[in-house]
């Protein structure tokens, strides 16, 4: 898979940018604010129809304006497709592809497959459970985009049942909705299980291949014990376990079971990574984790694009090394740095020099 045109309209910094891209690796190279992360979060946008940098639209779009649009050309499977996404301030987003509208934006995941990386993703290790979360359904999406309509309609159950729980709805009212929440949720479950377990070796892996002294391991923490891959399974241990916090959901308004509340638990020798890694373990299993769902998609035929976004710099030789290793596995690699010198030597692209506004592949005086 690899992207051989993109085109951005009115999105973040760029009124009109066009470019073409072949295959390995491909430097954007500027100042920080100069806009060549924008580049890398219009295709991360367009994989998952969100942002790795904001929740809302309305940043997305150049001042002024209330519609951005995103044009990739993607070849896969010897074929062409043409993805089209028109990102509104103030209504639903709409897509075409191959010129055809769809019927929801929805249909055009999976048309590009992406594994980034970028500097945020220490929160991986260091931050809240719904950076981890977060990490987990954006792969199960990656895998299956059927999946994204499991994770929204399961977003959209736990806020209107937690709206009915701090409103003390009465039960009959409650009761579709807690249906919804252990139907969904045990299937969301089984999904974040199996691919922990299927993720799990990649990590330890690439996370051993960093001459780390502690062995790494993850595991899924959940809110109720001893859930499985197995969809009605999970519904029975939900259903016995929200009839056990029912009295506290009323009391707290809130849900109290279900995958929302879950975690992932990432494990260095005999300890929790979180609070007890060093900074350089830290980017050890950040960097694990990512490499490890880009050898997990590679193993399953799938041939994702590699993001790198402003990562370089933030590593030591042998970190960098490892990623550099990533890049000469994908068939494509987009790659952000401030300074040229951040970029490892071996490392051979085709170099694009970015200021604000402006992407050319000679470098543009500051003056």
């Amino acid at each position: 898979m690899r992207v051989t045109k993109l085109a951005l309209t009115n999105f973040r910094s760029y009124k009109n940018l066009e470019l073409e891209f072949g295959a390995g690796p491909t430097t954007f190279i500027g100042n920080n604010g100069s806009g060549k992360t924008n580049i890398a979060e219009s295709l991360i946008y367009l994989a998952y129809l969100s942002s790795h940098r904001v929740s809302q639209n309305l940043p997305l779009l150049n001042l002024g304006t209330d519609q951005a649009i995103i044009r990739a050309e993607i070849e896969r499977d010897n074929r062409t497709l043409q993805v089209d996404l028109e990102i509104n301030a103030t209504k639903a987003n709409r897509a075409r592809l191959n010129q055809n509208p769809t019927k929801s934006q929805r249909e055009i995941l999976g048309a590009l497959q992406v594994i980034y990386f970028s500097p945020e993703d220490l929160d991986l290790v260091r931050g809240e459970p719904t950076h981890r979360r977060d990490f987990l359904d954006k792969l199960l999406i990656t895998r299956a985009p059927r999946l994204a309509g499991v994770i929204s309609d399961y977003e959209r159950v736990v806020k209107q049942r937690n709206t009915l729980l701090k409103t003390r709805a009465p039960e009959n009212a409650l009761e579709p909705w807690t249906e919804q929440l252990i139907n969904l949720g045990a299937q969301l479950s089984a999904e974040r299980v199996a691919l922990v377990a299927a993720l799990n070796p990649y990590v330890a892996a690439n996370y051993a291949n960093l001459n780390e002294v502690r062995p790494a391991s993850i595991s899924y923490k959940s809110s109720t014990d001893n859930l499985t891959t197995d969809t009605a399974e999970n519904a029975q241990l939900l259903t016995t376990r929200q009839l056990e916090v029912a009295r506290q959901e009323i009391e707290r308004g809130a849900s109290l079971i279900g995958p929302h509340r879950d975690d992932l638990h990432l494990q260095l020798g005999d300890f929790p990574a979180k609070g007890y890694a060093s900074h350089g373990e830290s980017w050890s299993m950040a960097i694990s984790l990512r490499i490890g769902s880009y050898n997990l998609l590679k193993s399953e035929g799938a041939e994702p694009i590699l993001i790198l976004d402003d990562i370089f710099a933030e590593l030591d030789t042998a970190r960098r090394q490892q990623l550099t290793s990533v890049t000469q596995m994908a068939e494509q690699t987009f790659i952000t740095a401030a300074v040229e010198s951040d970029l490892p030597a071996e490392l051979l692209s085709t170099k694009y020099y970015v200021t604000p506004g402006v992407v050319s592949k000679e470098r543009l005086s500051d003056d």
